[in-house]
């Protein structure tokens, strides 16, 4: 099923529900639960406690992708996320995403039953957009500007929406003319990725300008530094309402995916702001 039905799906049996996609980071040093579930028996226990949430999707990571992040080896990034992805495919049938802008380790989770690449480098690796035509999976493009050890160093743009637009449109029909269906085209504005406060919020007002482009628009800013600011600077461990309340808004927008921690309370929020809709 491409991610475009799956969305249309879920919207119409819940009136108006974006899918949920349910972190998982199964790294030692992302920024908010690094190292949490990388012993055996606590995987499998947030696997099952994401699903029993109501995540749709869930996002398995093994690379850091937060700013200052040092990259890892292909090895290392598959002994990781591999185990996840195997035992969520073996066991239950919620889609798996991989998160990597590794064509190899997209190989290998695409293998094991992964049916979405979330890449935050947009299908620039080598071979990455040739991979997911002859697989058919779904992929996520993201915005970014500048690599992880440098992009929040004092990132600069002309106009953020604009340029943000470009490059997204840009590489989505780089993608189809690779081959990719369109139906199977997210995109991402990167909030957080090369972009001070201000670029965040300039994004996040005019989220409409994106959700009105020609794919399904997918918001992360689960317990990002923005929420943070936006607070008082408060740190990770107490971002969960305000992300939330930004999940909300999104929704509310028209974002088709919410890329969240925290499954449960992103759930219920949106059961009763749909239900007082």
């Amino acid at each position: 099923m491409s991610i475009v039905a799956l969305i249309n799906q879920k919207f119409a049996d819940e009136h108006g529900a974006p899918l949920v996609m349910g972190i998982f980071n199964a790294t030692p040093d992302s920024f908010s639960d690094g190292g949490k579930f990388t012993v055996q028996n606590k995987m499998q226990a947030q696997v099952e406690a994401m699903i029993k949430d109501g995540a749709d999707i869930i996002d398995v990571g093994g690379e850091s992708t937060r700013p200052g992040a040092q990259p890892v080896s292909v090895q290392e990034e598959l002994d990781r996320v591999m185990p996840v992805i195997e035992f969520i495919t073996a066991n239950f049938d919620v889609p798996v995403s991989v998160d990597t802008y590794k064509t190899a380790v997209m190989r290998a989770a695409i293998a094991a039953g992964s049916k979405i690449v979330n890449d935050v480098n947009a299908l620039q690796d080598l071979g990455a957009a040739e991979l997911v035509a002859q697989t058919g999976v779904s992929v996520c493009l993201m915005h970014k500007q500048g690599g992880f050890t440098d992009m929040q160093n004092k990132p600069q743009y002309h106009n953020v929406v604009d340029d943000v637009t470009e490059f997204l449109l840009k590489r989505a029909k780089a993608c189809e003319h690779a081959g990719i269906n369109a139906d199977n085209i997210v995109l991402d504005p990167g909030y957080g990725f090369g972009k001070t406060l201000e670029h965040n919020l300039a994004l996040f007002e005019h989220l409409d300008h994106f959700v009105n482009l020609p794919y399904p628009v997918l918001v992360g800013v689960s317990r990002k530094s923005m929420i943070g600011q936006l607070l008082g600077d408060v740190p990770v461990e107490d971002r969960m309402v305000g992300s939330v309340a930004a999940a909300m808004l999104a929704t509310l927008k028209g974002a088709k995916i919410l890329r969240v921690h925290d499954v449960k309370p992103t759930v219920e929020a949106l059961r009763v702001t749909l239900a007082l809709l």
